[in-house]
Parts: structure tokens; C-alpha cells; sequence
């Protein structure tokens, strides 16, 4: 375990049936604690080359994307990821996201005298597209399900989504576009995904839509949306990843009105922790008898 073991994930290595034990010779698996160093991950795995399987500690692996496509044509090392176990939170954070761009709260929360024009939407009936199908995209249906929407989730693969009322490819996005009261953004960082919602596709979108990005920010053009809700081509945006992150002091977004910025805040660690901790124990029992890993990250796809 590295860079530095803590207290709740060595719990759960050993509930596993481990032991915590330093980097060497011997070392067989790894769980790798810190998103800021894949340098660091590197330089481990290429001083302990008997490593056969590494836990990373995110849902995203787009920063270890190097780290793991140097290794590629390798059989080993099995690279798992914590992806699916944070999507309750993830979900939740989603819906209220889309609840509070409905009933216009960034505006109520700016407000400093009473409104005399009423505003806001209900969510009940809407159209809402989401762009990925992974277990976020899936607890946000299931949280969803009381307000009698439509879903359309919009993925690479054309295999239908359980509960989704429609399954389309991404090649497809821009048709559904037009009809979207809500757009939720979902899916991995990838190449294939940077840069999808661009100007182009935010114009396809209705003035009446909300847009809520709980991906990665590269899959959105920062600048493109700036521009769409400054000219109001949005009713809003919720965004807790962006491109830069950190948004810089004084970025445009944070002053609009139609914007929710949520620094990176729909998984905090008092969340994640005992749901990385669950994984872990999970996939370290995987790891020593029956194989059946959690997560299991697609080298080649990059998630």
C-alpha cells in the first residue's frame, strides 16, 4: 500500500485476508493511494516488477493514463479502479445539481430583495439524456425514477441500458440534443470523449435545457460555455469539474447566475473513504482466491 497506509484501507486490506507489507522483491499487489503522483506509481512498479495487480484509488484513471498505456502490451500488472463505487454519492450530487437549475437557486441565493416575477421548472416529464453508462448513470436513474422521466443514455456501445428508455451510441448525440431538458455528463476521460460538448453541440441544446457535468471537465469547452450562458442559450449549468481545474480566481463561471460551481465536491472524502475501503477488501480477496475483481480497468479503452 502506498504512498502512505491509512488506518481504514489497511482495515480492509486485511479483511481481505493481507497483510500491509513494504515495496519489494516479494510484492504482489498494490493499492495505490495518491492521485497526484503517477510518477511516483511508475518509478514503484518499475522498481518491483513482480507486482501483478494494482488498486488505483479513483473512479478516473485519466491521470495514471500514461502509467498504464507504457504497460499495456504487458499481461500483467491487472489494474482495477474504484469505478461504480462512488456513484451514489456522484448520483445524488447529479440530482440536486438538476433541482436546483430547475427552480433557479443560484439566482434565489444572489437575490438581495424580493423577486416579483416567479421562475423555475419541475423536473416531472422531462427528457433527460445522459452521456455515459456507468454506475453513476445508472443510481441517477434509479434516482430519478419518481419523477417520471424519459431517459436516454447516449454510450460507445450500442447495447441497451436496463431501465433506460432508449440506448444510443455516442455517434447519436447530436439528435438528441434538440429534445434534452437535461443533459447529465457521466462518462470517462478519454480521448474520445474530450472536448464532446463543444459549441457546436451546446447551440443544439434548447434555451430551456440544464447542462450538469459530473465527468471530467474535458469533456466540456470551458470557453464555449461561458459564452452560451452569458447569451442565455442555457437556463443553466451545473459543473463540478471543469477545465482548467482549479478554476482560476475570478474564472467567468463562478460570477454567472446560471451557474453551479461545485469544486470537485460530489465525493468528498468522508464519503469515499468507506466505499474505497469496501473495494479494496473486495478485489484483495479477488486478488488472492476467486478472481472476481471489481473494476477492472480496460487498458486499451482507458477506463
Amino acid at each position: 500500500m502506498a504512498p502512505r497506509p491509512t488506518p481504514v484501507f489497511v482495515d480492509a486490506v486485511r479483511a481481505g485476508g493481507a497483510e500491509i507489507v513494504p515495496l519489494g522483491p516479494d510484492t504482489r499487489g498494490l493499492v495505490w493511494l495518491s492521485y497526484r503522483d503517477p510518477d511516483g506509481l511508475a518509478r514503484a512498479l518499475d522498481e518491483n516488477p513482480g507486482v501483478e495487480w494494482v488498486q488505483l484509488p479513483y473512479a478516473g484513471v485519466d491521470a495514471f493514463a500514461e502509467v498504464i498505456a507504457a504497460r499495456s502490451d504487458r499481461p500483467l500488472p491487472l489494474w482495477t479502479s474504484a469505478k461504480g463505487a462512488f456513484a451514489e454519492p456522484v448520483a445524488e450530487h447529479a440530482l440536486m445539481l438538476v433541482l436546483s437549475l430547475l427552480r433557479v437557486v443560484p439566482q434565489r441565493v444572489r437575490a438581495t430583495s424580493w423577486a416579483t416575477e416567479q421562475q423555475g421548472r419541475s423536473l416531472y416529464g422531462r427528457h433527460v439524456v445522459v452521456v455515459g453508462a456507468g454506475g453513476i448513470a445508472i443510481e441517477l436513474m434509479r434516482l430519478l425514477a419518481p419523477f417520471d422521466v424519459r431517459v436516454t443514455i447516449v454510450r460507445r456501445s450500442i447495447e441497451p441500458v436496463p431501465g433506460a428508455d432508449r440506448t444510443l451510441p455516442v455517434e447519436r448525440l447530436d439528435e438528441v440534443l434538440p429534445t434534452a431538458d437535461v443533459l447529465v455528463l457521466a462518462a470517462a476521460a478519454t480521448p474520445g470523449t474530450s472536448g464532446l460538448l463543444d459549441a457546436r453541440r451546446l447551440a443544439l441544446l434548447p434555451e430551456t435545457a440544464v447542462l450538469v457535468n459530473v465527468a471530467r471537465g474535458s469533456l466540456v469547452d470551458t470557453d464555449a460555455l461561458v459564452d452560451a450562458v452569458r447569451a442565455e442559450r442555457l437556463w443553466g449549468a451545473g459543473v463540478d469539474v471543469t477545465t482548467p481545474e482549479p478554476l482560476p480566481d475570478g474564472h467567468p463561471l463562478f460570477g454567472e447566475p446560471r451557474v453551479i460551481v461545485t469544486p470537485h465536491q460530489a465525493d468528498t472524502p468522508e464519503m469515499t473513504a468507506p466505499l474505497l475501503a469496501e473495494r479494496i477488501r473486495h478485489n484483495v480477496r479477488a486478488f488472492l482466491g476467486d478472481g472476481e475483481f471489481v473494476g477492472v480497468v480496460d487498458p486499451h479503452d482507458g477506463y
